[in-house]
């Protein structure tokens, strides 16, 4: 059977991935593992988090998210990235103005978080359609202090950022231009694309370690924010209740996915940072996130693992939240118009 587009399905990542691993070594802390973004190694009386990603869907801004999604998976840790490392792979009979492209943006996007570019490879490669970046970059932890995905306990509030599906909707307004246009006019499709420019979340993150009470982290990506989601719960071993009320879905991003016939929540959602937090300090994070001019929203809470993994709809009916079985930026990508 052929694999899905996009992330390993989570029991071939485990049956797979994960059973071949390399040596052990007493210094890795936390190496791959379900719903962790980013590896942490004993560095010293510090810590040394890492993380790798690849940008495959998009193609005009490929070069922005690469930096701006591996920053991300360090900032998910409470730690400032610093080093970055890519590889840019470029289909066959691309130009150097295509390359300069990608790097002018992977620098832009470098200096606006003081990130400095250390090192990678790029080459033009046989077979490829458009253009790859995969990244690898680096934080080191202050005072040894980190947060994990696997944080999380009943009776946390689940809080998001800005909005779901954040990245999807850049995607699609950049990569589907023509279609989107056709449909809602220029103006929506550059107001649309300009989501990019919210891909971040380093602010977001630091902002709420600040403030005490984060239990736990985690950037949601493949599979949007129902992925991100499951995966926490994998981390914890929780389940959660969400309110369908209260997910940040911005206008852009409702009409993008009924344009393309895809799920809001099962979007690419780079830019929204899921976080969990002690109920007691849930209000002062909000306020703190807030005041930098990001929208926050409490969305749910953490409950035991034998309560489930429920979404509560507008009528108070509750059913499952299902896993993502792809990301539907792939979906979306793929449809015929």
């Amino acid at each position: 059977m052929s694999l899905p587009l996009g992330k390993i399905p989570l029991p071939i990542f485990r049956d797979v991935v994960l059973k071949h691993l390399g040596t052990k070594l007493p210094e890795v802390v936390m190496g791959p593992a379900v719903g962790e973004d980013a590896a942490i190694i004993k560095f010293g009386k510090e810590y040394l988090v890492i993380s790798s990603d690849p940008v495959t869907g998009a193609v005009e801004k490929v070069g922005w998210l690469a930096l701006h999604v591996c920053a991300n998976d360090i900032a998910v840790r409470g730690v400032k990235p610093r080093w970055f490392v890519s590889t840019i792979l470029m289909p066959e009979n691309s130009d150097r103005f295509a390359l300069e492209n990608i790097c002018s943006q992977i620098d832009k996007a470098a200096k606006g978080l003081r990130i400095a570019i250390v090192g990678g490879h790029s080459e033009a490669t046989p077979t490829l359609v458009h253009p790859i970046v995969v990244g690898c970059i680096f934080g080191v932890t202050v005072g040894g202090f980190y947060v994990t995905s696997g944080g999380a306990k009943p009776g946390d509030k689940i809080i998001i950022t800005k909005g779901v599906g954040i990245e999807g909707t850049a995607i699609l307004a950049s990569d589907r231009r023509t279609v989107v246009t056709e449909k809602y006019g220029s103006s929506f499709a550059k107001r649309a694309e300009l989501f990019f420019e919210k891909i971040s979340i380093v602010e977001d993150a630091m902002t709420a370690v600040e403030n005490g009470g984060v239990t736990a982290m985690h950037d949601p990506t493949e599979g949007g924010m129902a992925g991100g989601l499951h995966e926490l719960a994998d981390a914890a071993e929780t389940g959660f209740r969400i309110y369908e009320d209260s997910l940040l879905i911005l206008p852009e991003t409702r009409k993008m996915c009924q344009l393309f016939g895809v799920d809001p929540l099962q979007l690419i959602s780079s830019g929204s940072l899921l976080i969990t937090a002690k109920s007691r300090k849930a209000e002062r994070i909000l306020e703190s996130i807030r005041k930098k001019g990001i929208a926050a929203a409490v969305v749910g809470e953490i409950v035991k693992k034998s309560e489930g993994r429920k979404i509560v709809s507008r009528n108070s009916s509750t059913r499952e939240l299902a896993r993502p079985i792809s990301d539907h930026l792939w979906v979306a990508l793929n449809r015929k118009f």
